[in-house]
């Protein structure tokens, strides 16, 4: 393997007293924050540590006044072909990134869909993303629905941004219009798990996991809502489950929702607009965490995809109720210095 597609970690440290008592592992871990404790007791278990240039376990005790050898080559972790792309990220420092997702973009290859995704594109951007769990991303977003991602750029910014998710701490809001009216926003906690019979599918079921969406009203169409919805957990078609469960599926959703139906008392013209929009109608236009550096709150936001923006000009012009102050414009937002 390529020298780039690797990475060498070769020191020694002497032991101080004031470490006597504690495992070999917990003293490394201390050293190199950035990889979690699993994978440091995998260095040992494969004899990449040495105490006194023996061989160790992981639960060997220190006394103090050791000499630790560590001798690790950290092979990529990511196998898939880096293919360039023009990724819109909005967004970079030294421990992750901001991307801005297109829809049509897979973001990990898969079963038909071996390339041409977001991790080859993170691949080709960055040499350092195949080191690291699925190129460093954490979280992902259906192939068509367009908006915020982050993605880890080290070890440490992955353990944490991953904690976070788990903890229910990442903020993101979405953009979504759902066919009908709604009258006042709403919170569906319901669980979510694999639709019994079509398992490319999933379904609001008893034996799934907890999801929980919060809904506001954005505008108001003749047949149509603009909303904006918070995730307060994470399952796989949220929002378009869950929408779909109470009978507002998403505009152009072909897998939730009906999305050649259009209500026979829509205009003409809008009709054609409705059948022909190519994909579900939501975007995540918002994101916030902690930053693993310098654990502070940070927050993005970006505008509306184009084809969003103009399907909601369509549909003020045709259908509107009470036109919303809102652009498709919204400001990015950079973590505070």
């Amino acid at each position: 393997m390529n020298q780039q597609n690797r990475q060498i970690i070769k020191q020694n440290y002497n032991v101080s007293p004031d470490n006597a008592g504690i495992r070999i592992d917990q003293y490394l871990s201390n050293l190199f924050p950035n990889y979690s404790r699993g994978a440091i007791q995998k260095w040992i278990t494969r004899g990449d540590v040495f105490i006194n240039k023996e061989k160790c376990k992981p639960k060997n005790k220190l006394k103090g006044y050791e000499e630790i050898t560590v001798d690790v080559v950290i092979e990529a972790v990511v196998a898939d072909q880096p293919q360039e792309m023009d990724l819109d990220i909005i967004f970079e420092d030294e421990e992750l990134m901001i991307v801005n997702k297109p829809a049509g973009m897979l973001v990990h290859p898969g079963s038909g869909n071996p390339d041409k995704t977001l991790l080859n594109g993170l691949l080709a951007y960055n040499e350092n993303q195949s080191l690291l769990p699925r190129a460093g991303i954490v979280h992902r977003l259906d192939k068509m629905t367009s908006g915020l991602m982050v993605v880890a750029k080290t070890n440490g910014a992955f353990n944490s941004l991953v904690d976070q998710l788990k903890e229910h701490t990442v903020a993101r809001e979405y953009y979504a219009i759902v066919k009908g009216v709604l009258g006042t926003g709403n919170r569906i906690d319901q669980p979510i798990g694999r639709h019994k019979t079509q398992r490319t599918k999933m379904a609001v079921s008893i034996s799934g996991k907890r999801a929980v969406t919060h809904f506001d009203i954005l505008e108001n169409f003749k047949h149509y809502t603009a909303i904006k919805v918070n995730l307060e957990t994470g399952r796989t078609h949220q929002i378009r489950v869950h929408m779909h469960y109470v009978n507002y599926p998403l505009l152009g959703d072909p897998v939730y929702g009906n999305h050649l139906r259009v209500e026979p008392d829509v205009e003409k013209g809008l009709k054609e607009v409705i059948r022909t929009f190519p994909r579900q109608a939501l975007h995540a236009r918002f994101l916030s965490f902690i930053h693993p550096k310098t654990n502070q709150l940070v927050k993005f936001k970006c505008k509306l995809s184009d084809d969003l923006i103009e399907l909601v000009d369509e549909l003020r012009d045709f259908d509107s109720i009470n036109q919303s102050d809102y652009d498709g414009d919204w400001e990015v937002f950079y973590p505070e210095k």
